[in-house]
């Protein structure tokens, strides 16, 4: 197995302390720093090493350059691993670990800032938006758009998509709407907005401070922070909320189909380009996941089922080809069509594993 695939390449994942603030930087712009395997297990070191340190009070998580925060997980790697490789072993780890990393976010014990300057998907989402502090800029644009790579809406989502008023988190996981600031603070994504050239400022007045609890942390961002202003997204809820409360798959489709606004087309077309299992599989995930409530391990536990049994499926591979390595944007699909996927097909996703040591644990 290759380096890249288990390990970090040196200084992929930065690592510091400034003052009381410890500071992680997902170092790899030219990737627009997605994640390999061997940079999640050093993210997860260092928060560990953190939590643990009496000298460090709050961490900060950014992204290097000036493109993006984190493009999501690395998961052209998962299909294109050279021969020799067992692909299979390599995704229950990657997400197995991913998903470890993003529970511990969720749970961390200290304050922990995202700063989320730029491009932010898939897992960038995952390491950002279980935090009670989310800084997004002018520069930023987050999206979840796994169903049109034959996968779903991962790394907690069920969670944090959830967390979002009225039906927002289900169109959002359907057609992969791509958000800027103001409609993440609208929505209770992100907790302040601050312009990209200030961000260097704000890490300096955060490791300037003598101690950094969370109330200090949050007044030190509403110092940095600024106005919003409105959001696209909020302004089309009424729709939102209407179309998406739909009963079932086919019933947004004819409500969007219904619809004139320009948002509804292109969320019209995204559906019409995802995978149909995909679409199956996101609809029942996000509306059963509601029940779950703040369980967020239990909801990590299906994902992980949901991402071990989409690899190792005919889209997810599928999917990346077509979108990410060949890019004639041209899946097919298997089923090809949504009313060639059945409930069994979809509960089949959900089951439990066979073997009960198979499903993922937290240390």
């Amino acid at each position: 197995m290759t380096n890249s695939a288990l390990e970090p390449i040196p200084d992929e994942v930065l690592v510091e302390t400034r003052g009381r603030l410890g500071i992680v930087t997902l170092n790899r712009p030219k990737a627009l720093n997605a994640l390999s395997l061997g940079m999640i297990r050093a993210t997860d070191r260092a928060l560990i090493a953190f939590a643990g340190d009496e000298a460090v009070d709050a961490v900060v998580i950014r992204g290097a350059g000036e493109k993006a925060f984190c493009a999501g997980g690395d998961v052209r790697a998962l299909v294109t691993a050279p021969e020799g490789v067992d692909k299979a072993r390599l995704a229950r780890d990657f997400f197995a670990e991913e998903y470890r990393l993003n529970l511990r976010i969720h749970d961390y014990p200290k304050p922990f800032v995202a700063l989320i300057d730029g491009v932010t998907m898939g897992g960038g989402c995952g390491l950002s938006l279980h935090s009670r502090h989310v800084v997004a800029t002018e520069r930023t644009m987050v999206a979840m758009p796994e169903t049109v790579l034959g996968l779903f809406p991962d790394v907690g989502a069920t969670w944090f998509l959830n967390r979002c008023p009225g039906e927002i988190g289900l169109c959002l996981g359907l057609t992969g709407r791509r958000l800027k600031a103001a409609d993440l603070k609208a929505i209770g994504l992100a907790s302040h907005v601050v312009p990209s050239p200030g961000i260097d400022a704000l890490v300096g007045a955060l490791a300037g401070k003598p101690q950094l609890d969370h109330e200090t942390v949050r007044r030190v961002l509403d110092t940095h922070g600024q106005d919003a202003g409105p959001s696209a997204l909020l302004g089309d809820r009424v729709a939102i909320d209407r179309i998406f409360a739909g009963d079932s798959l086919e019933a947004i489709i004819a409500a969007l189909s219904a619809e004139t606004a320009p948002w509804a087309a292109e969320a019209l077309h995204t559906i019409q380009r995802a995978s149909p299992t995909s679409l199956r599989v996101t609809f029942r995930q996000l509306r059963q996941g509601r029940a779950l409530g703040p369980d967020v391990a239990a909801m990590l536990r299906i994902e992980y089922r949901l991402a071990v049994r989409s690899v190792g499926g005919s889209d997810f591979p599928e999917g990346v080809r077509a979108i990410l390595v060949d890019k004639d944007n041209k899946p097919a699909w298997r089923p090809a069509r949504l009313d060639q996927v059945d409930a069994a097909w979809v509960e089949q996703f959900f089951a439990p594993f066979q073997n009960p040591a198979d499903e993922l644990t937290f240390p």
